[in-house]
């Protein structure tokens, strides 16, 4: 049960209505009703994935980065919100796994994705010279290396959320790490 108040859409207020029915209309997701209690928060939340959207790195190795992000941080939400979200993003349910378990070694772009972000995630962002060349070495820019570091950050903030907030679940269930 959740820690912070839950917001409910049909009955909110001001900026939290008018995300709920603008952005925010038929996602009323637990996530998003617990982040209500902050207009501010919410807002913010949603013009940083916005943003993200329009990334050189896709959809799905966004979703890798959200899932191997999730599994460090033991997040139970963002792990069954991103595994949903990248199979509609066309992620296969043994990727989404391979990302929780941070090596994808079929794909080694995939693979030196998850593997930087999760090296964001052990250093505290702290990356060595060795981990930037061995990234460019995999094919990406200094923008990918920018846009991984956003990425991280912004699943970090909700991993965060949904601790405090005890967000129940409401997504499938992942598949289990074998």
């Amino acid at each position: 049960m959740s820690r912070l108040r839950t917001i409910d859409p049909a009955h909110s207020e001001g900026r939290v209505k008018e995300i709920f029915e603008g952005p925010l209309k038929g996602k009323h997701l637990n996530i998003f009703k617990g982040m209500a209690n902050s207009p501010a928060a919410l807002d913010a939340y949603l013009a940083f994935s916005g943003a993200l959207g329009k990334a050189a790195l896709s959809a799905a190795d966004r979703e890798l980065i959200a899932l191997a992000t999730a599994e460090a941080n033991e997040c139970a939400y963002c792990r069954a919100a991103h595994t949903a979200i990248g199979k509609s993003v066309g992620l296969t349910d043994d990727l989404t796994v391979a990302a929780r378990r941070g090596a994808i070694g079929a794909d080694p772009k995939r693979d030196a994705i998850v593997k930087f972000a999760l090296k964001l995630h052990e250093k505290r962002g702290h990356v060595s010279d060795a981990d930037l060349k061995e990234f460019r070495a995999a094919g990406f820019t200094d923008g990918h290396i920018v846009e991984v570091v956003a990425t991280y950050a912004i699943n970090l903030f909700t991993n965060y959320f949904n601790h405090v907030n005890d967000t129940a679940v409401d997504f499938p269930a992942p598949p289990a790490l074998k």
